[in-house]
Order: C-alpha cells, then structure tokens, then sequence
C-alpha cells in the first residue's frame, strides 16, 4: 500500500522516530504534527478529488436534457425523451421506453459509446 511509506516519511520529516521513543523535552507540536500531516495528505489525496467529481456529477445531472445520450448505473443506453422531476424517461429502442431515477444516470453517453453499442446489436442479430 502507499499509505504505509507515506506515514514513515512523514515521521521522518517530523522528527519523531517510528518506535515512539520520545525523550522527556519533546513538545506536544512534535507529537501531534504527524497526524496533522497525515490528515493534510489524505484531504489533498482522497477527499478533495471525490468533491470534485461529485460536484461534476451533480452538474451533469442538473444539466441533463431531451436528446441526450445517456448511460445509466445499470448500463443501459438511451435517450432522454422527458424529464420530470427526479424521474427521466429513456428511449432505449424504438417504441421502448423506461423511466428511471435521475440519479441512476452514471454519464453522458459518447458518440463512441454508441457506435459500438449499434455494432454488437447488429452483430447478435
């Protein structure tokens, strides 16, 4: 794992020494600047790109309109007919239509994504 190697250069780079022998002048800012550090690195690490993508998600979603190609969590194709509330209406073939839940929309659907959608039907047929 990364987190490991990580945690020892920071005791590293703190002072502290990795089997806890602190001598009796060492300062509480010594002691408690590892866990300072370490909560810094997983902020930028983890937590501050999962805000990210989650603000891009909720963007896509709130953006969302009729004609858009979408892919759903479950990966279904479609395109969006209607939209109403929290509730989107697919068309994922002629004359087939679903509804699902705003939030099960995983993405906008590429040109690509399509094409070989297309192709593995023709394909099966």
């Amino acid at each position: 794992m990364i987190i490991l190697p990580i945690i020892v250069i920071v005791l590293f780079l703190t002072g502290c020494p990795p089997g806890g022998q602190e001598g009796a002048g060492a300062s509480p800012i010594a002691a408690i600047a590892p866990f300072i550090l370490i909560f810094v690195l997983f902020y930028f690490l983890i937590l501050r790109p999962q805000q990210k993508q989650g603000r891009e998600r909720q963007e896509m979603l709130k953006n969302l309109k009729r004609g858009d190609n979408v892919i759903t969590s479950g990966g279904i194709y479609g395109r969006v007919l209607n939209i109403s509330g929290d509730v989107i209406t697919l068309e994922v073939a002629k004359g087939v239509n679903i509804k699902v839940s705003r939030s099960g929309v995983s993405g906008i659907a590429s040109a690509d994504d399509e094409e070989k959608k297309e192709k593995e039907d023709k394909s099966d047929k």
